[in-house]
């Protein structure tokens, strides 16, 4: 049959089944029934299996094609494999493969409607009620059944109903309300795209009729916007942003927060990789952004309209099906991918585990709680740092994730509702109704009581140089002269107070500025500070400057090159560094800015930890300035 009438609208869909249940063989004869075969191509295969003196299989159609499309000859992976006389329609992942849960958890999320065949020989398996709990999980709500090789079964009518009968339970078990079954015979082409002979007691539609009563989803557009961004390009001043609109509408002039960090400008441009111009651009398109405000943004942000916001949280609850070799166990710590955000992750608590075959609760003693290969999980996620997401109901673009176990996709699912605090713009605006609290105790008293002001001595340098070691035996110098003092040391303070914050410079530039604000409140306790943070920005170290008081910032440049330093190596962070094993590690894959005019510097490939401690106490001694920390 052929169909000459397009039409522009197109849905995608994903086509599931046991193995060997008939899914290339349906799909070869669903082209030529369909008439969108490439011209000739069937010709030439059932010409090839002649001269072979085999018999042609329509699987081998389906399989010839494949391969075509892997090596971008005659189809490619955006064209349209076929069509009917409403519509046109894409496959997203084609069967035959050897690992294709895992293909749908990570790529046939994105299809709107399902086809889900099931051998009328062989009968329900639990491969695929698994299929079925996967297509439910993963928000699939229009789905057919085709109850394929009705021919072995001598097309019988009692069959089909004991399938059907069968299936359709499990499936309304987990949600799912099939829009139909039908029963055919692919090899045949029996109710593919035309009625055959052999089942009269069929009244039902085709597969092609009930694809065609499938709908396709409200545009994208119209739900509210997420733009996660892909990456950052440099074009002379211009940083561009650039990235996939996932959901919503983005325009010239739109003010938009970035989640995590909430920071917000306004859209200046919108850049695009072709000629066309237009200060619009809609769910599905690849483009890039410059803002107004030059504000540092990167990879795995995502960008929101201030009236609808992504959750930013360090928590989600979550089903998941897990396909790793190794089961998912609490303690462990895992990657979550979620859009274009990564970050490391672990097991909260495990709420139920099921098996997707028979959909029972599994039952394990306490201390053997974990989820197994092919089971499903409820289970709440801790995350390292916030991360922005929403519920799949209401965006799926934003609401699915995989988690990485190693280096593998070991495991997908989606964010269910755990009454989430919901975001709005107004919390991101600082009241102006805030003061500073002043104690009837004052820097003054304190100062007097100690014998000495508060201050702060800032140790920067490299990790090796011997920030730390310096800093504890000036503390213990100090403390051993009747003097207030405190470290304040990089490793204790992501202990805690920073332990949401990774190594990127957005975060490190947090870092610094959560660790200043805390060094001030010390300092005006009356303590002397010593920090011990590699610090390696400039800009981070001028603003902790500014944040305490005159006069009482002790720059201290712990300069030692870098070879001294991976000699030393004291915790095993060079090696690894080197190894790959660790990211954005100063020194090695990120910068190291020292400083310009430090008020001390101590060169510790030439000079003892007892020599570096003399020196900043010689200094502090010769300082007469009354608001010193002369001691």
């Amino acid at each position: 049959m052929s169909t000459n009438t397009l039409t522009n609208e197109q849905l995608k869909i994903v086509i599931v089944g046991h193995v060997d249940h008939g899914k290339s063989t349906f799909v070869g004869r669903l082209f030529h029934d369909t008439g969108s075969l490439p011209e000739g191509k069937l010709e030439q295969l059932q010409a090839i299996a002649e001269r072979r003196g085999v018999p042609f299989e329509w699987a081998n159609l389906m399989d010839a094609l494949q391969s075509e499309r892997d090596q971008n000859i005659t189809i490619d992976t955006a064209q349209i494999w076929f069509q009917t006389r409403k519509r046109q329609y894409v496959i997203i992942d084609a069967p035959g493969h050897k690992e294709f849960l895992k293909n749908m958890v990570t790529g046939a999320s994105s299809a709107q409607a399902a086809l889900l065949l099931i051998d009328a020989h062989e009968g329900v398996q639990e491969q695929s009620r698994r299929h079925g709990y996967l297509l439910s999980m993963l928000g699939i709500r229009q789905l057919a059944v085709l109850v394929n090789k009705m021919d072995l079964v001598g097309y019988s009518e009692a069959r089909f109903n004991q399938i059907e009968t069968e299936y359709r339970a499990f499936l309304k078990s987990v949600g799912l309300e099939p829009q139909g079954f039908v029963p055919i015979a692919a090899k045949h082409g029996d109710n593919i795209a035309n009625r055959g002979a052999n089942m009269p007691w069929w009244q039902g539609g085709t597969v092609t009729q009930t694809l065609d009563r499938f709908e396709v989803a409200h545009p994208a557009e119209n739900q509210p916007l997420r733009f996660p961004i892909q990456d950052v390009y440099r074009f002379d001043e211009r940083r561009i942003l650039a990235g996939r609109i996932e959901s919503g509408t983005l325009k010239v002039g739109d003010r938009l927060m970035f989640s995590p960090g909430n920071k917000s400008s306004t859209v200046k441009t919108i850049e695009r990789w072709s000629s066309l111009s237009s200060d619009v651009a809609q769910a599905g398109e690849s483009i890039g952004v410059t803002l107004t405000e030059q504000i540092f943004v990167e990879r795995g942000a995502v960008a929101a309209l201030d009236n609808a916001l992504p959750f930013e949280l360090t928590h989600f609850k979550a089903r998941l099906f897990w396909l790793g070799r190794n089961p998912l166990t609490k303690g462990k710590a895992y990657k979550v991918k979620l859009a274009t955000q990564e970050a490391e992750c672990s097991i909260e608590t495990i709420h139920r585990v099921i098996d997707s075959a028979t959909l029972e609760t599994v039952s394990r003693r306490e201390k053997e709680i974990f989820v197994g290969r092919n089971e499903v999980a409820e289970l709440t996620f801790k995350i390292k740092r916030p991360l922005a997401f929403d519920l799949h109901d209401a965006l799926p673009s934003t609401g699915r994730f995989v988690i990485v176990d190693g280096f593998e996709v070991a495991g997908g699912g989606i964010i269910v509702d755990d009454d989430y605090p919901r975001r709005t713009a107004g919390e991101n605006i600082k009241s102006d109704n805030i003061y500073w609290s002043h104690g009837k105790v004052t820097p003054a008293h304190r100062a007097n009581r100690n014998g000495h002001p508060g201050g702060v001595i800032w140790l920067t340098g490299l990790s090796g140089s011997g920030k730390s070691t310096i800093a504890s035996e000036l503390e213990r110098e100090l403390f051993n002269l009747g003097k207030q003092a405190f470290v304040l040391d990089g490793d204790n303070i992501r202990h805690g107070l920073c332990s949401d914050l990774t190594f990127s410079p957005q975060d490190r530039r947090e870092n610094i500025r959560r660790v200043s604000e805390l060094t001030k409140l010390f300092m005006e306790a009356g303590f002397i500070v010593i920090t011990a943070f590699i610090s390696p920005y400039r800009a981070d170290r001028d603003l902790a400057r500014k944040i305490i008081p005159e006069g009482r910032f002790v720059e201290t440049y712990v300069n030692a090159p870098i070879e001294i330093c991976e000699q030393r190596d004291p915790k095993g962070l060079y090696a690894k560094a080197r190894a790959q094993e660790i990211k954005e590690f100063t020194g090695v894959s990120a910068p190291y800015e020292p400083p310009l005019k430090p008020e001390i510097e101590l060169p510790t490939n030439q000079l003892t930890a007892t020599e570096c401690v003399t020196r900043i106490l010689e200094y502090l001694h010769l300082r007469d300035a009354e608001d010193s920390i002369s001691i």
